[in-house]
């Protein structure tokens, strides 16, 4: 249990509720609390099995709130943190559980009386009736019938009990009252199979539930628990939770890095790939900057922490995972409005059938009460209501190992809707970084390009803009000279630099910095433009000795990622862009995109997202997540790339591609197409078979075994095993 301070001034207490297994047992807490004075407001996430209250302190307490969960049958854990740390232990024992034994009980029993009644042994036994003193027969097969129903109906028998005192219509009730009914009517064999497979029914969907719940886990595992850091001049292994930004830590090789930061020494391959999503390796290197949760492979490591561990970038990946389950997708809400309807309509149907055919009809009242006792069962919606939140958790974390964070089901269904693909260009679409694309000298200027790149290295030698490291970088690439005396150097802003060189003036920068030497040059220059690139010029005092071409690198994988994604149904691909027309382009022609405009400043940007919205429908944005941060407010899903290193970027997306790769895109398409395709397959087979089983009823096709083995226990199972198909989805 944590208590904290919640929105509104208000106080915020977690709590774990380890049998919170279904959208039913959720919604019976929910609809108790809010009946407390002082209750603000009610969060309840099934797989993590866990509650948040929002309560005023000076109208409840916190020992009211738990005492009404209580009253209602569940049990409240005080951990600290909500149900997590046992959900592990408690998985493993959903098999041998109490409730389990009582199931397993009751199987026994109506085992051996279903074979002791098909091979004719089971003998009758006189029991004296207490009241009349008169003995009567029955067999032993009814007798263990009875003890069946009877012992594995202690599962949910004081639940039911605890409903009806709150006149509330859940399935423990409707259980209890299916069996009683049919005990009371002779039918010893349905009212045994009842209870036994209905508590099979329960461990499934139990083990189900924590089975999604396992996938979150295995990102709480990824962090290791205890760090060494130096303190007082020693090595000392403490609490990952104690260390302080600045200690530093020693990650040897084969062990995870626990902490955010940067690393002070050693040289070693680290595997990202439970960050990132990145499958290779990435070196670090002194200066370089590592995650917690990361393996650090080979080499040995000493990192300077950055943050807490409650701050680090695995640890708001947790937290967002987490609190996504609270945010309710619309088909969500639409079961969990289905079902508030669907089971008091059945149930007064079942009514019903019970009264009216003997009442008008004269029909046999035996037959139709259990008739009514069947739709009971399937009113029961369990398949229904958790069909869509285990899908929704199964597909969240995996995105979540796989380096795609989504922030709620909301987000996943929206995205298998989106048709129009927004993208800006710098550092979405291209690399963000300038590179050298292109060196023109001439004959006459009796410098080649070599040399050429060499003098314009030299004097950008000792400037710091992006257009001097591209240039320096070219040259380190191709071993061009930069050995010059270098003297006087000038940097002119807004046009370029100076420098003496071996004794000689030589210049670089923009075409206006050599406005009286250009005429030669006309033409290479708009050929330049024309081709999308920024081109610098290169010369002394004289003239323009030749031009240096630097642009953007597209991404390699763009081109491709944009056919993936028409591949899976996007309708159209538009970038947005701040730069210029020309540059914009030729990057939409060299990569196929359908539309893009230039020259947008942050809000023509916003305007332009609405525009394609008002026109296509949904649009999804692709961007930055700093930059780019209100176009991605504006779509109807905003998707952040690079999202590892920006707290920003996590904070302000739908969607986070945690790495710097543009390659995660067709990945989340295609995941959140087949969530949505599970979702809407479970909740049709769900209703599907519900309503067929009630029709069923009416001839006299559906048994109560039928109903609960089919209409309850196999469709649990069903709509469970497709939603965790989303956990096998891999980049």
């Amino acid at each position: 249990m944590t208590e904290r301070q919640g929105r509104s001034g208000a106080t915020e207490l977690v709590l774990g509720v380890p049998d919170m297994d279904c959208a039913t047992c959720a919604r019976r807490i929910t609809d108790r609390l809010e009946h407390l004075d002082g209750i603000e407001g009610v969060e309840t996430r099934i797989v993590s099995k866990d509650l948040r209250v929002n309560f005023d302190p000076d109208r409840t307490t916190k020992g009211t709130i738990e005492e009404a969960i209580r009253s209602l049958g569940y049990t409240v854990e005080r951990d600290g943190q909500g149900a997590a740390p046992e959900t592990r232990d408690r998985r493993a024992r959903v098999w041998w559980s109490p409730e389990a034994w009582l199931s397993y009980a009751s199987g026994a029993g109506l085992a051996v009386g279903l074979l002791l009644r098909i091979a004719g042994l089971s003998p009758r036994l006189a029991v004296l009736e207490p009241l009349s003193g008169v003995a009567w027969a029955v067999d032993l097969a009814a007798l263990l019938f009875i003890a069946a129903a009877l012992v594995g109906g202690l599962n949910f028998f004081p639940k039911g009990l605890r409903a009806a005192r709150i006149v509330r219509l859940d399935m423990n009730f409707l259980m209890t009252v299916a069996i009683f009914g049919a005990l009371g009517v002779g039918e010893f064999i349905e009212a045994g199979s009842i209870a036994f497979l209905f508590g099979i029914a329960e461990l499934l969907e139990r083990y189900a539930v924590d089975r999604a719940r396992r996938s979150l886990e295995a990102l709480l595992d990824l962090a290791p628990a205890t760090a060494r850091v130096y303190r007082d001049g020693r090595v000392v292994e403490l609490p990952v939770t104690e260390v302080e930004p600045g200690d530093l830590a020693r990650v040897l090789p084969g062990e995870k890095v626990p902490i955010d930061g940067w690393v002070r020494d050693g040289v070693s391959a680290v595997d990202q790939s439970p960050i990132t999503g990145e499958s290779m390796p990435a070196t670090k290197s002194p200066g370089d900057y590592v995650y917690a949760g990361s393996m650090n492979r080979d080499g040995y490591l000493e990192v300077e922490a950055a943050k807490r561990a409650g701050d680090t970038t695995l640890a708001h990946i947790i937290h967002l995972v987490e609190e996504a389950e609270s945010t309710r997708s619309p088909s969500e809400r639409f079961v969990d409005r289905f079902a508030r309807y669907y089971t008091p309509a059945v149930t007064l149907l079942a009514v019903a059938v019970i009264t009216v055919p003997p009442l008008a009809f004269g029909g046999a009242f035996a037959t139709w009460f259990v008739r009514g006792l069947t739709l009971l069962v399937i009113s029961c919606p369990c398949a229904l209501v958790i069909s869509t939140p285990v899908a929704v958790v199964s597909g969240i974390t995996s995105a979540a190992r796989n380096g795609v964070l989504i922030k709620g089901g909301v987000h996943l269904e929206a995205l298998a809707d989106i048709e129009v693909v927004a993208l800006d260009k710098t550092g979405t679409l291209t690399r963000g970084e300038l590179a050298v694309a292109e060196v023109v000298a001439t004959e006459a200027s009796e410098t080649d390009a070599r040399e050429l790149l060499s003098i314009a290295a030299a004097v950008e030698s000792r400037s710091e803009h992006p257009i001097a490291r591209a240039i320096g970088s070219q040259a380190a690439e191709t071993d061009a000279d930069v050995d010059f005396e270098i003297t006087d150097f000038e940097a002119i802003p807004g046009q370029g630099a100076a420098a003496r060189l071996n004794g000689t003036t030589y210049r670089i920068g923009r075409p206006e910095f050599f406005d009286d030497q250009l005429e030669p040059w006309r033409a290479e220059l708009e050929r330049l433009a024309d081709r999308g690139q920024t081109p610098v010029c290169v010369g002394n005092d004289d003239r323009v000795l030749g031009l240096i071409a630097v642009a953007d690198r597209e991404r390699d994988e763009a081109a491709r990622v944009i056919e993936e994604l028409r591949a899976l149904g996007v309708r159209r691909i538009v970038m947005l862009t701040g730069d210029h027309e020309a540059t914009a382009r030729t990057v939409a022609r060299r990569l196929g995109v359908d539309e893009y405009y230039a020259g947008l400043l942050p809000d023509e940007k916003v305007a332009r997202v609405r525009r394609l919205e008002e026109e296509y429908g949904g649009v999804a944005m692709v961007g930055d997540g700093v930059n780019d941060a209100p176009a991605l407010a504006a779509a109807r899903v905003g998707i952040a790339m690079g999202a590892a290193a920006s707290d920003v970027a996590l904070e302000t997306a739908d969607v986070a591609l945690m790495a710097d790769d543009l390659a995660f895109l067709p990945y989340l398409f295609r995941l959140s197409r087949r969530g949505s395709a599970v979702i809407r397959q479970n909740i049709t087979v769900s209703i599907a078979l519900k309503v067929s089983l009630a029709a069923g009823v009416f001839p006299g096709w559906v048994s109560l075994i039928t109903a609960v083995l089919v209409g309850d226990m196999g469709a649990s199972l069903a709509v469970t095993a497709n939603a965790l198909r989303l956990a096998r989805l891999r980049r």
